[in-house]
């Protein structure tokens, strides 16, 4: 049976990080009133360090998957969320789209040096997705279901 939940879609490049870590932000933080979803213009794997920050704050990402954003093409969804520059420019068109956002996030992936510098940087990501779902996305849900 189909949710009646409004699909939400973060799309990124690789779908490795940030959108995986926005998917499971949104699933924790208001997951009774969205069905989080994520994908990537060019998918690679999970990335494990996306899965240990945020394992850190108490929410596991660790069973989600790298999908292609083609497998969402046809669907309705009514809030895209880009969260990079390449997926705004390379994102497909999804008819009957609500609401279409772009949030540009540095890509922590790319990160150099040491483990613990590395996690620095996808634990300040994360707390930027988190801010902007918590600030930008939940409320706009709220505002909509008090019109209706």
């Amino acid at each position: 049976m189909p949710s009646s939940k409004p699909k939400v879609l973060f799309l990124c490049t690789g779908n490795s990080a940030r959108s995986q870590m926005a998917e499971g932000y949104l699933r924790y933080a208001a997951g009774d009133r969205f069905e989080p979803l994520s994908a990537g213009i060019e998918p690679k794997g999970l990335n494990p360090l996306a899965i240990e920050v945020m394992q850190e704050i108490g929410i596991d990402i660790s069973q989600q998957q790298a999908k292609d954003v083609v497998i969402f093409l046809g669907q309705y969804i009514p809030y895209i969320v880009t969260v990079c520059d390449n997926a705004r420019e390379r994102c497909p068109i999804f008819p009957r789209t609500f609401k279409f956002l772009h949030w540009s996030f540095e890509d922590p992936a790319a990160a150099r040096g040491s483990h613990e510098e590395k996690l620095a940087i996808f634990r300040r990501v994360r707390d930027e997705i988190a801010h902007r779902i918590d600030e930008e996305l939940v409320p706009q849900q709220e505002a909509q279901r008090s019109r209706t």
